[in-house]
């Protein structure tokens, strides 16, 4: 009885932490034959639990949405408490973390829809407004994405790219991280025999598949993606010359922002004759944040490309002129 119990906990918490779990994945992680998973389906069905079976080549078992339980049973006021508690740590911290945000997707999966809602509509009111384009992902993708990552694990997902193109793909996700308030996959394309980088809220369904695979080293994944976000396919291509220290760049353009290397003095007057010439290349979808970066540098900055930057730099600049006249005699309209 002890071990049917125990065993009936642990496949509670494994279809808590997944949009779906097959057959024969539960018998693999519970150590027992299908016959067995299939038994123990039955007992929690008795118990009240709603597990629901889902038919077709990719089905399995599933708690049925809107009425998870948590094994350890917390009253309603103590499941919101924590999750407050979580919602606003996460909102405070410039680095979120995958375990947090587990969490976060157990807790809210344990909720009804209508409580969802009311928390929501709370936590609207304690939170800044979001950006524009910003999204959440789904949590129970994030469970799975989450697991797939800690157990190295093939997961088949769906993908909506951001021109609308619907996508199935096979891959191995290596890991999961936030950059500019997202959320973002890095995997190997298992069909494109390539890397990509999938942003979390444009994954429509995650779900594990046979199969496991050998990720690399975590400061190659680290190294990996950076480059990918600082050579991301935007809309501009700056070239900036700059005259300052490594560390003092990379305090105001970071790695995911600007591929820097040492470059060539350039012809012109400059500040400070000791400091090294570096040549920053920045890939961006909008110039309107790149004068206030170049005021922050405080240093020597050469714009090769492009003109229009050049001409967002002189508006900035007659903008700071006015500002810093003294119009104290003037009289007002």
């Amino acid at each position: 009885m002890a071990d049917t119990t125990a065993r009936a906990l642990q496949m509670l918490e494994l279809l808590q932490s997944a949009q779906l779990r097959t057959v024969a994945e539960l018998a693999e992680r519970l150590g027992v034959d299908e016959r067995t998973v299939r038994r123990d389906v039955e007992r929690l069905s008795e118990l009240g639990l709603p597990v629901e079976t889902v038919r077709g080549r990719y089905g399995g078992y599933r708690l049925a949405s809107g009425r998870r339980v948590l094994p350890l049973m917390f009253s309603k006021e103590e499941v919101i408490a924590v999750f407050l508690g979580l919602t606003r740590s996460q909102a405070a911290s410039q680095a979120r973390d995958s375990a947090a945000r587990t969490a976060l997707g157990k807790i809210r999966r344990a909720m009804s829809t209508a409580d969802v809602k009311r928390m929501e509509a709370l936590l609207g009111t304690m939170t800044s407004t979001s950006h524009d384009g910003d999204a959440a992902p789904e949590s129970s993708v994030m469970l799975t994405l989450a697991e797939a990552v800690d157990r190295r694990q093939v997961v088949d997902l769906r993908y909506l790219s951001g021109r609308g193109s619907a996508s199935r793909r096979t891959i191995h996700p290596y890991a999961l991280v936030t950059h500019a308030e997202r959320w973002y996959l890095l995997a190997f394309d298992v069909d494109k025999q390539d890397e990509r980088t999938f942003r979390a809220d444009r994954i429509r369904t995650a779900r594990l598949v046979p199969g496991t695979f050998s990720p690399p080293l975590q400061s190659e994944v680290e190294d990996r993606l950076l480059e990918r976000f600082a050579t991301a396919d935007y809309r501009w291509q700056v070239v900036l010359r700059i005259r300052q220290t490594q560390e003092h760049i990379r305090s105001h353009l970071p790695r995911s922002v600007a591929r820097l290397e040492m470059a060539e003095c350039a012809a012109s007057p400059t500040r400070d004759e000791t400091l090294p010439w570096h040549r920053a290349e920045i890939h961006a979808e909008s110039l309107d944040w790149l004068p206030s970066v170049i005021a922050a540098l405080d240093c020597d900055v050469i714009i090769e490309r492009p003109d229009a930057l050049r001409d967002r730099v002189r508006a900035a600049a007659t903008l700071m002129l006015d500002a810093a006249a003294d119009h104290r005699g003037r009289v007002g309209p």
